[in-house]
């Protein structure tokens, strides 16, 4: 009976190994990612600058995600790529660059996590980091942003199980970037823009 007990004690002690080992909660993806910012400026009426004139470009990124699922549901998200250039326009003209690095981490639910089609929700916050600041706008100077923006994300999207441990992902963002504009010279603002990005991607996932 004893001899018995122990096997069985051990059994239990192994049985979650086995299934972490066999299910395990990493899941890691690489995507492209399309960024398609909102473009939203405050007048300058000093300048005769109307709303929402100026822009950011939009541009495809390469982007890393690592997933931890803490329930076959619950999953933490993480997404990262290295800083990004954009160029800002003011009513069409290019007034110069700026980079930003947007780590986001979001909490999701997987609906259906033992489907070949697996889709999900999700929502957290964004930490831009803004750096290397390139702009000037004739006659007015060089102009600054913010070092950093934090704001709220949310999402949804899907894994389409293709193999085993392999799974292809379409994934939609918004994400909350905001910054104000401000002289170089003297740090007097003069506008404040709303990036709020939709980030739209399309990738690979790996289960480990």
């Amino acid at each position: 009976m004893r001899k018995a007990l122990c096997v069985l004690a051990l059994a239990s002690f192994l049985a979650p190994a086995t299934v972490m080992a066999a299910d395990s909660p990493w899941l890691v993806r690489l995507r492209a990612v399309y960024i398609s910012p909102a473009d939203k400026s405050d007048a300058i009426p000093a300048l005769g600058v109307p709303q929402d004139a100026i822009t950011v470009s939009s541009k495809t990124i390469p982007e890393v995600d690592v997933s931890y699922f803490f329930t076959k549901n619950f999953a933490a998200e993480l997404i990262l790529t290295y800083p990004q250039e954009h160029h800002v326009y003011l009513t069409g003209l290019d007034i110069g660059t700026f980079k930003h690095l947007p780590p986001t981490l979001t909490l999701q639910y997987h609906f259906l996590p033992d489907q070949v089609v697996n889709p999900y929700v999700g929502a957290g916050v964004n930490l831009t980091l803004i750096s290397d600041v390139n702009l000037n706008v004739p006659g007015v100077g060089a102009l600054d942003l913010d070092s950093s923006s934090v704001g709220f994300a949310a999402g949804l999207g899907v894994d389409i199980k293709v193999a085993e441990k392999v799974f292809i992902n379409l994934d939609a963002k918004w994400v909350q970037i905001g910054s104000d504009v401000m002289l170089q010279s003297n740090g007097a603002k003069v506008s404040a823009v709303k990036i709020d990005p939709w980030l739209l991607g399309g990738g690979i996932g790996y289960r480990f």
